[in-house]
């Protein structure tokens, strides 16, 4: 090789194979996200991505990394001459040879250190770029359409979306990019190293045949072979990988269950059944990884043992030629290292199938996950319609997710300044019908109309205080509520003794007792003065005189305002004007606090 001459060639040479691999790797991608399963589920999940007309940034990021990737291998070629020429300098005993290739290996070092780097730098930089896209997509996604609550109505059934937003997601950044980039840097290895080895290579004579080139056919045939009997021991792998995903994430479900109930579990002394829940979640796990460990062993140790063979399998072929003064020394450490090239080369699907198996099952579950969540944008709703002034329900039949009837033809309304109590039997649909006229709650028939937006406000039995300052789980949905208001809406609602812990931030819903939480999502009410507001038993955990208070601060701050409350105490009936009472038949009955229910017609 003349060095003078080589930064030129070498340029030269980038830029052909750059152009080059531009080309079949963006036709072979194209290709793939057509043509394949996987393929497929990557454009649905993060295609947009690359879309030029979102932005040419992550295109542009691939062109770059490609480059950075040919330098590599150009590297490689590089120090495979150097060592040629090093180790037959070596050899004749040559010491200017000896010192000029030691000092051109400190420019071969210093150049093969900064483009590390720099491909670091450029590939980090990427991932961070994907990684947040991907994120905003997922999260939006979930979050967008209600999909996080309507997801559980919907077909695949999806466990642990956390799980797959928070860890899926960056594994499918930096799997593609292992896998896509590696593939490059070995299809063009190959044909670089396959083209140093053919120089390299002589006949050889096998069975009475002469083979000629032999070295070449050989790390092909070598490679092949070994292909083929790795594909056939790691295909279980795709499956184990998947389990151990799902059992991983199911086991911390538990964990996180046992966390978050922690009163009622000590209250109950549940530790024995939550042990044994425990245990054999975790069973599922230690089973799966038992497996997974036994493939492995059989893969690895496969793949192993096929590497060790073939780092002295070139030294095998070349060293009679050596003794018989046909190559030199040089000529044997280059055939070495470029046999170990194309072997490595050729046997990336091979090595990689472990890395493939785990990436298939991440597009799996991020494929699982994004087909749920069309599938819960896609399902009927019953349309509510806007209406400032009023509730009004037309011919609304509301049922269970097996189809069977909870409430049939419910005709009603509420006017502004009005009160509905929704009465009767455990079970037949009262928290039901308030997830329908919520709008979530697929299986219902109907109309409704119903302020909208801010100006519609739920409470649930248990509220959900987020994790941050009081003064965001007051203002809840809202994004804050000034001090003033809120000291006074915390004395209204008996919280006064926290108003100087307003901005302290921590997880609330471990600190307030059930009662406390109701008496704040009480003054949520009174923060958003909403023109209608939704109760689903939300003064369960007070005494009798303790909601009171709270229903007539509420009637009393917002006399406007369309109360719906869902409630079994007698006391409740002095704050609402009429009854719905909801029969298990699917029946129901309408009436004013003032006449008995059982006075009216069914259906009334």
């Amino acid at each position: 090789m003349n060095w003078d001459q080589e930064v030129v060639a070498s340029l030269s040479w980038l830029v052909k194979a750059w152009a080059i691999t531009l080309v079949v790797f963006f036709g072979v991608f194209a290709l793939a996200l057509r043509g394949t399963r996987w393929g497929r589920q990557f454009r649905a999940i993060t295609g947009d991505y690359f879309d030029p007309r979102r932005s040419w940034r992550p295109l542009l990021g691939v062109a770059l990394m490609l480059l950075l990737v040919l330098s590599g291998v150009r590297m490689n070629v590089l120090f495979s001459n150097w060592y040629n020429g090093f180790y037959s300098g070596m050899q004749a005993l040559d010491a200017a040879s000896f010192w000029f290739h030691m000092r051109l290996f400190g420019i071969l070092a210093a150049v093969h250190v900064v483009r590390a780097l720099v491909n670091a730098w450029v590939r980090g930089a990427f991932s961070i770029d994907w990684r947040e896209w991907l994120n905003e997509r997922l999260v939006s996604g979930w979050l967008g359409g209600q999909g996080y609550y309507l997801g559980r109505f919907a077909q695949p059934v999806v466990d642990n979306p956390d799980q797959r937003i928070q860890q899926d997601a960056p594994a499918l950044v930096s799997n593609t990019l292992a896998l896509a980039l590696g593939l490059v840097s070995a299809v063009v290895s190959m044909i670089e190293f396959t083209a140093i080895l053919w120089k390299l290579s002589a006949p050889l004579e096998i069975a009475g045949l002469e083979l000629p080139r032999a070295m070449v056919f050989l790390v092909y045939a070598y490679v092949l072979v070994a292909t083929v009997f790795a594909v056939a021991i790691g295909r279980p792998l795709v499956r184990l990988n998947f389990l151990q995903e799902q059992f991983g994430a199911s086991y911390r479900y538990l964990l996180v269950r046992l966390r978050e109930y922690g009163e009622s579990i000590a209250l109950y002394r549940g530790e024995a059944v939550e042990q044994r829940g425990l245990r054999q979640g975790f069973a599922q796990v230690i089973a799966n990884a038992w497996a997974l460990l036994s493939r492995s062993l059989k893969f690895d140790g496969y793949n192993l043992g096929i590497s060790q063979l073939a780092v002295v399998f070139p030294f095998l072929i070349q060293a009679p030629r050596m003794f018989a003064g046909q190559i030199k020394l040089g000529d044997v450490m280059q055939t070495g290292e470029a046999f170990g090239q194309v072997q490595d080369a050729l046997s990336f699907f091979r090595t990689s199938y472990d890395s493939f198996a785990g990436y298939q099952a991440v597009l799996d579950r991020l494929s699982g996950f994004d087909d749920n969540l069309q599938a819960a944008a896609a399902l009927t709703l019953p349309p509510l319609k806007a209406n400032p002034h009023a509730l009004v329900v037309r011919g609304m039949t509301v049922r269970r997710p097996d189809g069977q009837v909870l409430s049939r033809d419910l005709d009603f309304s509420v006017s502004a300044g009005s009160a509905l109590l929704v009465r009767g039997p455990s079970g037949s649909g009262k928290t039901t019908l308030l997830r329908a006229l919520a709008g979530l709650w697929p299986h219902a028939q109907g109309e409704a109309e119903r302020p909208q937006g801010s100006a519609c406000l739920f409470l649930s039995q248990k509220p959900y205080l987020p994790v941050g300052s009081l003064r965001t789980a007051l203002a809840y949905p809202a994004e804050t509520v000034e001090t003033a208001r809120a000291g006074e809406i915390l004395q209204q609602v008996q919280l006064g003794h926290l108003a100087g812990q307003l901005d302290v931030e921590q997880d609330w819903s471990q600190v307030l007792s059930p009662g406390e939480q109701q008496r704040l999502a009480f003054g949520r009410v009174l923060a958003a003065a909403p023109a209608i507001v939704f109760l689903d038993e939300a003064t369960s955990a007070t005494d009798s005189g303790l909601e009171h208070g709270l229903y007539a601060l509420l009637r009393r701050e917002l006399p406007q305002a369309i109360v719906v409350s869902i409630g079994h105490r007698e006391t409740l009936l002095a704050f609402h004007d009429h009854t719905l009472t909801l029969q298990r038949d699917g029946g129901w009955a309408l009436a004013p606090v003032d006449v008995p229910a059982a006075g009216r017609p069914v259906g009334a």
